[in-house]
């Protein structure tokens, strides 16, 4: 109860500053909880679809094979967009007019358009990334700022009183440090989120760059070429 008490005399008597300190340390724990959360669950979907390949190189063809890749507007199948990149390149390639790009073999156009794709994923994927490693990094320092506010304005508070017992000077300095504990609490699950989304990230990337180097045998060194051929033939 006095805890309670002491952290709201600290937020009513600290002023302008103190206030300000809190706000800003409160958005950005929810930013960085929203950002953990909604990139947390864009990770695990990949997991869970990364799972339907199996059943995409057991399909009979390749219409078949896309449609084992589930994904809609709201829940967008990165496999299956790599899918259809390599094989949109491959018509591009095949029936277009000539351009400057068609002096590239098939081999380097195909490898050009499925690795452009997975750069755009990966940087789809990291998004937001940057503000947990912002608000990991710059929380503690907002937090000792709100501690060093609160402690010069509880000194000069003490000064004007003329109390100076250590009883008298302790208690409003603790209460002080309650802002730097505030910071630190922002902090640390900022840090790990980052460092556990980071983690997941390297791994669709991982089975993203397994996955486009099988479709480019696919389509490419002709692995399935009888398929391949029969899912382009118009």
């Amino acid at each position: 109860m006095n805890s309670g008490l002491s952290i709201f005399k600290l937020w009513v008597e600290g002023g302008f500053v103190i206030q300000l300190t809190g706000v800003i340390l409160l958005l950005m724990s929810i930013a960085s909880w929203t950002v953990m959360v909604v990139k947390g669950m864009m990770i695990y979907r990949a997991k869970e679809q990364a799972k339907q390949l199996h059943d995409f190189w057991h399909s009979p063809d390749l219409n078949k094979a896309l449609e084992t890749l589930e994904s809609s507007e709201q829940d967008a199948n990165p496999f299956k967009a790599l899918a259809l990149e390599g094989q949109n390149a491959m018509r591009h390639h095949r029936h277009t007019e000539k351009h400057l790009h068609d002096s590239l073999d098939l081999n380097d156009w195909i490898t050009s358009s499925l690795r452009n794709s997975i750069d755009d994923m990966k940087e789809k994927f990291g998004s937001g990334l940057i503000v947990l490693a912002s608000i990991g990094s710059t929380a503690p320092f907002v937090g000792l700022f709100g501690t060093v506010w609160g402690i010069y304005q509880a000194l000069i508070t003490i000064s004007d009183s003329g109390m100076s017992s250590i009883d008298k000077v302790a208690g409003p300095v603790g209460e002080a440090l309650v802002m730097t504990a505030f910071g630190l609490a922002v902090a640390i699950p900022a840090v790990l989120g980052y460092n556990a989304l980071l983690r997941g990230n390297q791994y669709i990337a991982s089975r993203l760059n397994r996955f486009a180097y099988d479709l480019r045998a696919f389509y490419v060194a002709g692995f399935h070429r009888n398929n391949a051929d029969k899912a382009f033939s118009e």
